[in-house]
């Protein structure tokens, strides 16, 4: 024992002691600046601002700054197709050059949902509903029915859809509301010799909708038309119809003085 601790105050001991240290301390320098060397410690480029760019000025942008690039599509109402809505990493990321970005980018085209059923819904629901698919009401129309304000029908582009249909989502509809009024009949006017703009009024007036008008002869006075003729006409045998019945009428140049004939 005593052999030892003479030992240890040699210089033999401390030459060796203090040259181990240094081999560790040579070994970890060695390997702290390889790991640094090796893999580009505190070397990179910051990542440019690309969201909100259409995606091939994106795509210019990154490849110009040696990124590469992948791409997801997502369908956004009211936002432009082909623009970047969302970056990863975010802009001002200092990154290794060749680096791999994830963009987000609104598809051009939208895709399509099913038509729920709101057939019988209240009016107010039935928007509610459809907005949920991504789906809005555009137009309204009536239509004689006992219920006021229910859907008896959905359009798109003028044409009736069933449930379940698959439309773009985004789309503008049509609906078909009733009247609450019911299949009532109303009085058939009398429209011949009346002016274009009395016989109007008329159909209106009579709960009736105008509709389709045919010019005869040579048109010079829009102001002065007469109705010459009328489907449905009032008959002996025909002097009602359903209220909201389209009213067809035919007319020609002429002054009238609004006697019915």
């Amino acid at each position: 024992m005593n052999k030892f601790w003479a030992y240890l105050k040699t210089k033999d001991f401390l030459r060796n002691f203090l040259g181990a240290i240094g081999t560790v301390l040579g070994i970890v320098l060695i390997a702290y600046f390889s790991l640094g060397f090796y893999t580009r410690h505190g070397a990179g480029i910051l990542v440019p601002q690309i969201t909100g760019m259409p995606v091939e000025r994106a795509i210019a942008t990154l490849e110009n700054e040696g990124f590469d690039y992948k791409i997801d599509s997502v369908y956004i109402e009211n936002k432009s197709p082909g623009t970047v809505t969302q970056q990863d990493p975010d802009a001002g990321t200092n990154v290794k050059s060749g680096r791999i970005i994830y963009l987000t980018v609104v598809t051009r085209l939208a895709p399509n949902v099913k038509l729920p059923n709101v057939k019988d819904q209240p009016y107010r629901q039935a928007v509610a509903t459809l907005a949920n698919y991504g789906l809005t009401v555009t137009d309204t129309v009536y239509k004689p029915d006992i219920a006021r304000d229910v859907v008896l029908e959905v359009n798109f582009s003028g044409h009736p859809l069933e449930p379940g249909t698959l439309i773009p989502k985004g789309s503008s509809l049509g609906l078909v509301l009733g009247d609450g009024e019911g299949n009532s009949e109303v009085a058939i006017p009398d429209l011949i010799n009346l002016d274009l703009d009395a016989a109007k009024f008329a159909i209106k007036g009579a709960g009736l909708v105008i509709g389709a008008i045919t010019y005869q002869g040579a048109i010079t006075d829009s102001a002065n038309l007469v109705v010459t003729g009328q489907i449905p006409a009032k008959t002996d045998s025909l002097s009602t119809t359903n209220r909201g019945t389209p009213v067809n009428l035919t007319v020609i140049q002429g002054s009238s003085t609004n006697e019915p004939h």
